[in-house]
């Protein structure tokens, strides 16, 4: 009997620790690995977890494609909240990160992203990492585990592609050179910034070139009211036509709009989605968007006092979104949405903004936005008129910033001349890019033109530019080089150059269908710049704080940039380009604008934006070189006209 108690023991000793060791495999990765044992701060690791050879199978080995899976991981062993995380992960072989769990990219980038130079990572739907103390060591709270797989290029086996460097990107932590090996480290508090607690709950607000509030006014158990506010902040940055759009990562559905719309509405998603199955009562029909990737468009100016759709202040101005230089009241942009929710977040505190924001223009930089990120509630006027305000139930900020991708394209260039050149330097080859380079080439530089053929469209300039460089005896290629293709181009005119002063002209051209309400062109002179006067045709300010650059608009009546038009024969003349032109005076009688040469490039462009879109500059500047001429050409004819009239 003893005996059979014994076996009998040892079997349930067995069975047990068989059960025991089988639950730690569920998840291994969660159990923070021992490293972390003596930190206390934020530890960071990352594990290559494997790879497998992808197709095509190359003989090339480093351009073999592999699929490879890794785990990134963060634990807040601190005694301080770490809210909105930010990881960077330094790749460094080519990678495409195809996905990454509970975690997003930090520009809103699609899956799958090439990463090869690294990538940042921000915590979705954990944001905040708790502390072990306030949530007695639950590690689902107090650590964030990504689960990352992609694909990577090189490096044979045996090897193991790990990144260069991890590190913690969020403000006022100290983090150490990683380990290697194991990739891991334990960044701390900077004792030099440890002082400087914050004051506020959530995060304090950033400061961008264009800042979205996403701020939940009314919430409900299965949905909530949020409004949308877009502030533009950058002087020289600008929206036409905007276009809006996020991702829902929870099931989300907008069923109503106030201020902006979407520009499809259909409610298939969600007949056919899991909305469906919590709301078998609800009309659909009338449901705006059940998109994951909406685009929201701003409404027009005509629907700003409709009482279903409009009436909210800062609404409906058909996407416009000017510098606050310009009209303080128009750098706004505000609408409402219903949104509607689903399991299992069916709750009144359940409320996660949208990711992954996007926002375009119709000829305005481009913004590359940040993730949400929860800051304080934001206050708004009492609607009751009383002196005392209201607050949001949660606020959530979107911070966009003027970018220039490598790959992105301009869309508007400038063109150079000058009284003492005879000839017109105009806009680089493929200024705003190239499509098909069968019949042009992209390489040539472009042929000089005769100023008049700056009014006539690039496809109608060939012979004048053809018969132009044989007078001046340039060499013609062949192919003959491709156009500028931008939509908007600006010429840049030295009109005069004396001791004390001189004046330029400046010159735009619209060969696009659409005009442009309120436009703006802002001229940077880093060195001639402090000495502007005047601009006669344009209202002109000097905005000393950004680079010395003159900021124009059009005076009332002239505030259109008309679009490009049929001649006066359309069979046979061609179409004429809308234009809008002013003079504009310098001095160089203040003392540190004495030595400024204005022939040898002081009074061009440094920069040059319309619209806020950033114009394409010409490689080469006029030279004395060329046809001189005593004075400006201008200049003459008026006297000859003024002796013509005075005679008779």
């Amino acid at each position: 009997m003893p005996i059979l108690f014994s076996v009998l023991f040892c079997a349930f000793t067995i069975y047990v620790s068989k059960a025991q060791d089988f639950a730690s495999q569920d998840n291994p990765s969660a159990v923070p690995p021992p490293e972390a044992e003596n930190c206390n701060g934020i530890f960071l690791s990352y594990t290559f977890v494997s790879r497998t050879k992808e197709y095509p199978h190359l003989k090339n080995a480093t351009a073999q494609p592999w699929a490879f899976k890794s785990t990134a991981a963060i634990l807040n062993a601190g005694m301080n909240v770490l809210k909105n995380w930010k990881m960077f992960i330094g790749f460094q072989n080519q990678e495409i990160l195809v996905s990454a769990s509970n975690a997003v990219l930090v520009g809103g980038d699609e899956f799958p992203a090439p990463v090869g130079n690294g990538t940042y990572l921000a915590g979705y739907p954990q944001t905040d990492l708790e502390t072990s103390i306030n949530t007695a060591g639950d590690l689902t709270k107090i650590q964030a585990q990504i689960e990352l797989s992609g694909t990577q290029f090189g490096i044979r086996p045996p090897g193991y592609p790990m990144p260069k460097t991890i590190k913690l990107v969020n403000h006022g932590f100290r983090c150490p050179a990683p380990i290697r090996r194991a990739m891991h480290m334990c960044c701390a508090i900077d004792p030099k910034l440890e002082a400087k607690n914050l004051t506020t709950k959530y995060f304090p607000r950033q400061k961008g070139d264009l800042s979205i509030s996403y701020d939940v006014i009314q919430a409900y158990q299965t949905n909530y009211l949020a409004q949308v506010t877009i502030e533009n902040n950058n002087p020289l940055g600008r929206l036409d036509n905007w276009n809006l759009t996020w991702e829902w990562m929870r099931g989300e559905f907008i069923y109503t709009m106030r201020g902006a719309y979407t520009r499809k509405k259909d409610a298939t998603d969600c007949i056919y989605g899991a909305a469906a199955q919590y709301y078998n009562d609800l009309d659909f029909s009338k449901v705006m968007s059940c998109e994951k990737s909406p685009i929201i468009g701003d409404l027009p100016q005509d629907r700003k006092t409709d009482q279903e759709i409009g009436n909210l202040p800062h609404c409906c101005r058909n996407g416009s979104l000017l510098p606050t230089i310009m009209n303080a009241s128009d750098a706004i942009s505000v609408f409402q949405m219903q949104v509607y929710k689903i399991s299992p977040d069916l709750n009144r505190t359940a409320l996660y903004p949208p990711q992954k924001w996007r926002i375009l223009g119709e000829l305005n930089p481009h913004y590359k936005c940040g993730q949400p990120l929860r800051v304080d509630d934001t206050e708004f006027p009492d609607p009751s008129g009383l002196q005392a305000v209201s607050t949001a139930v949660a606020s959530w900020q979107i911070v966009c910033n003027i970018t220039k991708p490598k790959n992105r394209e301009s869309q508007c260039c400038a063109s150079y001349s000058a009284y003492y050149y005879d000839s017109i330097i105009p806009c680089n080859t493929c200024a705003c890019g190239c499509g098909s380079s069968e019949k042009c080439s992209k390489n040539v530089p472009a042929l000089l033109l005769p100023p008049e053929a700056l009014l006539v469209p690039f496809l109608n300039r060939t012979e004048k530019a053809v018969h132009w460089a044989r007078l001046k005896k340039q060499h013609i290629p062949t192919p003959l080089p491709c156009g500028d293709n931008c939509g908007v181009s600006v010429n840049w005119h030295i009109a005069t150059n004396y001791r004390t002063g001189w004046t330029a002209r400046i010159t735009l051209f619209n060969w696009k269908e659409v005009s442009f309400k309120d436009w703006f062109v802002a001229v940077e002179l880093k060195k001639a710049g402090p000495g502007f006067q005047n601009a006669y045709s344009f209202n002109g300010t000097l905005l000393e704080e950004v680079n010395n650059t003159i900021f124009m608009t059009g005076k009332p009546g002239l505030d259109y940039l008309m679009g490009e038009t049929n001649g006066t024969h359309p069979e046979t003349d061609p179409k004429i380009p809308g234009k809008q032109q002013s003079v504009i005076s310098f001095t160089k009688k203040k003392k540190h604008l004495r030595g400024i040469d204005i022939v040898k490039g002081d009074g061009f462009p440094s920069r040059l934006l319309f619209n806020g879109e950033e114009c394409t500059l010409p490689t080469n500047l006029p030279t004395a070189d060329g046809r001189q001429y005593p004075a400006d050409l201008v200049l003459i004819i008026c006297l000859t006209l003024m002796c013509i009239l005075l005679t008779k």
